[in-house]
C-alpha cells in the first residue's frame, strides 16, 4: 500500500514511475490488515499521533482521487469507531482517554452501558460502557489495493513483478534497479519493501532501515449486514464490518520472524476475544483465516524520507498504521524527491538510532 500510494502520487505530479514487486502488488501486510483508520483508538503518542491524525484528514481526498482514476470504490467509511469497555478498569481508562483527546480538540462521546448497547446491540450484555470517536473509521484495504494498482496503471505507472530485484549504487548515489526485466536507471529510488525493507539487495548497510517483521493473524466471520454497525475496538480485539457481510476480527501481535503460518493458538486467541465482546458471534460461520507481517522499528516510528545515499529514499516501518499513513507518506516522499521541505522530520531515516531491546520493552509497557 505504501509503495503503490507513493507511485500514484508521483505519477500525478508527472513523474515516470516503475513499481517493482517480487509478488502481486498490494498484498503483504496491506492485504492482510483490516483497514482501520483509528489514530485515536490506536493510542499512538507524540509525532506518530500527529502524523496519523494528519493522514486521516487527507483520506477522503486520497480515496476519491484513487477511485476517480481506477473506477474502483475503496469503500471508505468514516462513521466512527466504538471503543467498548468490559470492566470497570477499562471504563475508567476510556474516560481518561476521552479527557486527553478532548484537550487535543478531538470529538469523543463517552457512552454509558445503555448507550453502548444502543450504538452496537451485538455487544455483550456485560459491557460496562464505551466511547465513540466520530472522526475514525475504516477503508476496505483489499479493494484499496486493487484500486491503487488500476489508478497507477491509468497514470502510466509500470508495475513489474520480478523474481529478483536489486538496487544498483555507486559510492555517491543510487543508480537504478536491476531485475528479471533488466536494468532501469532512476533519478530516485524508494525502498518501500515493508517487513523486508532491511534485506533489499544492493543497498549499503548504513542505508537499510532496521525494520523487523511482527506477525498478525486475523479471521473473518460471516454475519448479517448491519450486525455490527461500525468498527468496535476492545482491549482484546477489534471487529471491523465489511459491506459484503464479513466481520473481520484482529489481530494478534507476535514476534515470530518471517513465519506467516495461521496457527490454532492464534485463532483461539482471536475467537475468544471476539466472543467476549459479542457472544452471539458463536452462531456464525468462520469463513477465512490469514496472517501477515507488519514492519516494526526499534523506536516505534516509521522511516520516511531521504537516506545518506543520494537518490535513495525509504518508506517503511509503519507497523500497525501503514494503511492509515499511506496518503501522508506518499506526499512526504514526493516532496522529498522534489527537493522540498521535510514533511515528516521525526520519521527521518537519518535520525539517531535507539536500542532495539530497550524499544521493545517500552512498546510492551505502552
Amino acid at each position: 500500500m505504501i509503495g503503490l500510494s507513493i507511485a500514484f502520487e508521483l505519477a500525478r505530479r508527472g513523474a515516470d514511475v516503475r513499481v517493482y514487486d517480487i509478488a502481486q502488488p498490494g498484498r503483504g501486510a496491506s492485504w492482510a490488515g483490516a483497514g482501520l483508520l483509528a489514530p485515536y483508538s490506536e493510542r499512538p503518542v507524540d509525532a506518530l499521533l500527529d502524523a496519523c491524525a494528519r493522514s486521516l484528514r487527507d483520506y477522503p481526498s486520497f480515496a476519491a482521487a484513487v477511485a476517480a482514476d481506477s473506477g474502483v470504490d475503496p469503500r471508505l467509511h468514516l462513521s466512527g469507531i466504538v471503543n467498548a469497555a468490559t470492566s470497570d478498569d477499562e471504563m475508567r481508562d476510556l474516560e481518561r482517554d476521552a479527557v486527553a483527546l478532548r484537550a487535543l480538540g478531538v470529538d469523543v462521546t463517552v457512552l454509558d452501558r445503555a448507550a453502548a448497547l444502543a450504538a452496537e446491540p451485538s455487544l455483550s450484555n456485560g459491557v460496562r460502557g464505551g466511547s465513540l470517536i466520530p472522526a475514525e473509521g475504516s477503508v476496505d484495504n483489499r479493494r484499496l489495493g486493487r484500486a491503487l494498482i488500476e489508478a497507477c496503471r491509468a497514470r502510466g505507472v509500470h508495475i513489474i513483478e520480478a523474481a529478483s530485484i536489486a538496487i544498483r549504487c555507486d559510492a555517491r548515489r543510487a543508480l537504478g534497479v536491476a531485475s528479471d526485466d533488466g536494468f532501469a536507471a532512476a533519478g530516485a529510488i524508494v525502498n518501500a519493501a515493508g517487513a523486508w525493507a532491511a534485506a533489499v539487495a544492493g543497498v549499503p548497510g548504513d542505508c537499510l532501515p532496521p525494520v523487523r517483521p511482527v506477525k498478525g493473524q486475523m479471521l473473518a466471520i460471516e454475519v448479517p449486514h448491519g450486525f455490527v454497525r461500525r468498527p468496535v475496538w476492545t482491549p482484546q480485539a477489534y471487529l471491523v464490518p465489511r459491506d459484503d457481510g464479513r466481520l473481520l476480527v484482529g489481530a494478534t501481535v507476535e514476534e515470530r520472524g518471517f513465519d506467516e503460518r495461521v496457527t490454532a493458538g492464534g485463532l483461539a486467541q482471536l475467537l475468544a476475544a471476539a466472543l467476549r465482546a459479542a457472544p452471539s458471534l458463536a452462531n456464525f460461520t468462520v469463513s477465512e483465516q490469514w496472517a501477515g507481517l507488519r514492519p516494526a522499528t526499534p523506536d516505534g516510528l516509521p522511516y520516511v524520507g531521504r537516506t545518506a545515499l543520494d537518490g535513495l529514499f525509504t518508506a517503511s516501518g509503519h507497523f500497525r498504521n501503514g494503511i492509515l499513513l499511506a496518503p501522508l507518506t506518499a506526499t512526504a516522499i514526493a516532496e522529498a524527491i522534489e527537493g522540498r521541505s521535510d514533511v515528516l522530520p521525526a520519521f527521518s531515516p537519518l535520525r539517531e538510532p535507539v536500542d532495539r531491546m530497550e524499544s521493545r520493552a517500552a512498546g510492551a509497557n505502552r
